[in-house]
Formats: C-alpha cells, structure tokens, sequence
C-alpha cells in the first residue's frame, strides 16, 4: 500500500469511529467562496489561501480547513442538537516554510449543542485524546474567553478594547498596543506633529484615500491620544493572567485568585471550572491536565472559547497532530443573527502515522 493509500486509509478508520459516536458524514465541496472565508480565518489563513477566480463564480478558495463551510452547512440546513465528521484534503501555502505540507488530510468531529457547552467540550476533546491512545503526545488546554473578558473588563475605551480583541490572535501586537496605551511607548514624532495639527500640507493626495477618510481618521488618533493611560495595576494583572501555565488544578486556582481582582473574567473562569469536571467524568485525568491561558493566540480567530492541541512529545518540529475550540461567535456569525454553542477539533492522520512508526 502506498504511503498516500495509508493516509487515506487512516482517515477512513478514524471517520468511521466518530460515526459510531452518532456523527453524520458532511461533506463540502473543494473549492468555497473566497470572500467569507477570507473574513473569517484571519490574517494567518489570509496570507496562506490559494485563491482562484471565474466569470461566474467570482473569487473561490481551495478549502484552507472544514470549519467554516461545515458550520454554514448547519446553520442553514441543520438540526439541533448535531454531530458531524469528515475526512479530506486541505491547502494552505507554505512560502515561509517549505518542509511542512501544503496539502494534506484532515479528519475532524464538530457539536452543535447548546444543552451542555462544558459537556460538549469534554466529549470532543475526549473521543480524540481516545483516538490519540498510545501515541507520545502531549495534550494542552486554554480558554479564549477568559482573555477576551479581561480585555473587555479594562477601564478605557470602547475603540481601545476593540482593539486589543481583534489583535488577541496576535501576541506581540497585542502587547506593544498594550504598551502604547499604558503610556510606555513615546508617541513617534510625526504623528505627535498630526496630533498637534502642525503636519498640514498642500501637497496633492496620493492613494486612495480622501480627504474626508484622512479627516476621520486623525480625528480617530486625537481621542485616543485623550485618553488617560491605562493603569500600572490593570497591566500588570493582564501580564500576571497571561503568565498562567500549571496543571488544570493550580491554573484554576490561580485564576479563581486572579477574579478576585478582575471580577469581569469570573463568568469564564466558572466555564473553564465547569469543563474541568465534564473532562473528569469522561475520565481525563485533568490533575495532570495542562492548562496554559495563552494557549489558542496564534490559531484561527474564530475560536472565542475553549482551545485545545496535542503536541509530538518528542517531536517539536511537526505541528500539532489534532487541535481544536469552540466557535459560538462563528454561528452568529455565519447564522443570520441565529446562534448555537459549538466546538471541535481536527486531526492529522499522516502525522499519526509517522509517529506510529516512528522507533
């Protein structure tokens, strides 16, 4: 059998047993509408798509994933509660790195279930870390949500935490905005002259911006150049969050410590609790269960909940061999304002197999 016959063959297997488990075969076209895609995956996936074009079809993209066209699929078409799986290629550029794979298999399970969120999560990473049964990996949690609380819980404003949210995907933009807005950062010369309105100029515009647009957004920089600093403490408890990496046990009680003085991240931190108890009755041992609270920061920006990866133990050049999150905003999103709690993961069946034989 040939080493693609193999992968295909793995994938096959591993469908059929998130089959058994009661999920329905989805099945979605190679080639998916470029513009929501592009949208939706972020600047990583962005710059890593191969996109293509037609007459009639407009701007399509080689499926960088199965989330999203699966999740469209449901919300317009689906039943609740669900389960799906699927198995086949995906395609993503590799310009920076050309050892790793710029097509290959993916196998994935995916519930729409708003009965029990924390149990969902658990079902999900659960049926893979069974699947995943022998093999030297190591599992690692997190929880999007609680950084997004955070953000959301800082006292400045609206335009600065939206900010921050949109670049949480993003860790060292994330940090010097942080930065910036702790007042850390001197303010660059030219735009301290913009600010201070001593840059006009009777120069003609180039580019495509008007005049009204420029107006708008120096208008833009000059409120949020009013806006006080945000403070030592504030900074200081978002690094101190950020820190957090132990063992599910010590991490929740870290950030049960950490609530006392960021009461908006509460409500998160009882859905990371909750989750370590349905992850307990589906007998993940989660005393030794990592949790890191950064973890998910440089995976798809549709995840705003629980993350998940399990990493080669003693293979740290290969990506994650599965990895996985929950996407409640996505269904918005993709749902016409209707909405339903939903989370997944994805496995690699050709670097199951090399770790199988590996020696």
């Amino acid at each position: 059998m040939s080493e693609r016959a193999d992968i295909r063959a793995k994938a096959a297997a591993l469908r059929a047993a998130f089959e058994a488990q009661g999920a329905m075969v989805a099945e979605v076209p190679l080639l998916q509408p470029a513009a929501t895609l592009l949208d939706l995956y972020g600047e990583d996936i962005r710059g890593r798509a191969y996109v293509t074009s037609d007459a009639l079809r407009g701007e399509q993209m080689l499926r960088p994933d199965f989330t999203v066209p699966v999740v469209e699929m449901h919300m317009a078409h689906g039943a609740e509660p669900a389960r799906y799986t699927y198995a086949g290629e995906v395609f993503r550029r590799q310009e920076q790195d050309p050892d790793r794979a710029n097509e290959y298999m993916q196998v994935g399970y995916e519930v729409f279930d708003r009965a029990d969120p924390a149990a969902a999560d658990a079902e999900v990473f659960a049926l893979i870390a069974d699947a995943l049964a022998g093999l030297p990996v190591d599992p690692v949690t997190g929880d999007i949500g609680v950084l997004m609380a955070a953000v959301d819980g800082l006292e400045t404003s609206d335009a600065r935490k939206a900010a921050l949210r949109r670049h949480i995907w993003r860790p060292r933009r994330f940090r010097a905005l942080l930065e910036r807005y702790a007042g850390r950062v001197p303010v660059p010369a030219t735009r301290a002259a913009l600010l201070a309105g001593q840059a006009a100029s009777d120069a003609p515009l180039i580019g495509r911006r008007t005049q009204a647009e420029i107006d708008a957004r120096i208008d833009v920089l000059r409120a949020d150049a009013a806006e006080p600093p945000l403070s030592d403490g504030q900074v200081a408890l978002i690094e101190a969050l950020l820190d957090v990496r132990e063992t599910m046990p010590h991490a929740l009680s870290r950030l049960h410590d950490l609530a006392v003085d960021m009461p908006e991240i509460a409500a998160a931190v009882a859905r990371v609790s909750e989750r370590e108890d349905a992850l307990a009755k589906r007998g993940v041992d989660t005393e030794a269960l990592v949790f890191e609270a950064s973890y998910g920061r440089v995976s798809m920006e549709y995840y705003d909940g629980f993350v998940f990866g399990f990493r080669a133990t003693t293979r740290p050049d290969l990506p994650n061999i599965a990895s996985g999150g929950r996407y409640d905003a996505l269904t918005r999103q993709l749902g016409n304002g209707v909405e339903i709690p939903a989370v997944g993961g994805v496995m690699r069946p050709d670097m199951m197999l090399e770790l199988e034989g590996a020696p």
